[in-house]
């Protein structure tokens, strides 16, 4: 694989995701980054200040799409402390990162943000309803299926409001793979060979 290889993993909400996503990291022997990215973004902005829950919450604050959508590449430069000037800041960071060398990011919509670039592999992990369901349950602190749902919501409200496109659809990512049938570690492995095999 390239020397400047990364993985963008999105997912919905109780299938694994994250587990995998560090997994993933350690076979292929980079950096994972999830919410680091928020806190440079952050910093970027100038907002020091905010604790992580202040800064998560400035990501849900997005407006309902509108006819009007511009994509974010070509919002204005001065947005200050808005939920968008944290989109763009993030989306700076997470340019730095991978110029930095290879890594595993989760979420942030860096599959969108690195739609162009040469070495970039695009995932969407997914599961059966049940197995997030059991999984909210034991791994979730209790969560029900509705709880983990609407979660799933606040994340593709975000996504298809900043990138135009529709969250979880296939033709967004290099691969789309479901955790409900087998164990992470086998999964981890099957993706790990794939990519080699794709990118090789």
């Amino acid at each position: 694989m390239s020397e400047n290889f990364v993985l963008s993993i999105s997912r919905q909400y109780g299938c694994g995701g994250r587990e995998l996503a560090g997994i993933l990291a350690k076979k292929l022997g980079v950096k994972l980054y999830d919410r680091q990215i928020v806190h440079i973004a952050a910093a970027k902005l100038g907002i020091n200040d905010l604790s992580e829950e202040e800064l998560l919450e400035m990501e849900k604050e997005v407006k309902p799409l509108s006819m009007n959508f511009i994509p974010f590449h070509s919002f204005g430069t001065h947005m200050g402390e808005s939920s968008r000037g944290m989109f763009m800041s993030e989306s700076a960071a997470i340019r730095k990162l991978v110029a930095d060398g290879s890594c595993v990011i989760l979420g942030r919509c860096a599959d969108y943000v690195l739609r162009d670039y040469p070495h970039h592999f695009a995932l969407f992990v997914c599961a059966d309803d049940a197995f997030r369901e059991a999984r909210g349950k034991t791994v979730y602190d209790g969560k029900s299926l509705k709880e983990l749902d609407a979660e799933n919501a606040k994340r593709a409200r975000y996504y298809n409001y900043y990138t135009g496109r529709t969250w979880g659809d296939g033709r967004n990512y290099d691969l789309v793979v479901n955790t409900s049938k087998e164990p992470l570690e086998k999964i981890a492995d099957a993706i790990v060979s794939y990519i080699k095999t794709v990118r090789a």
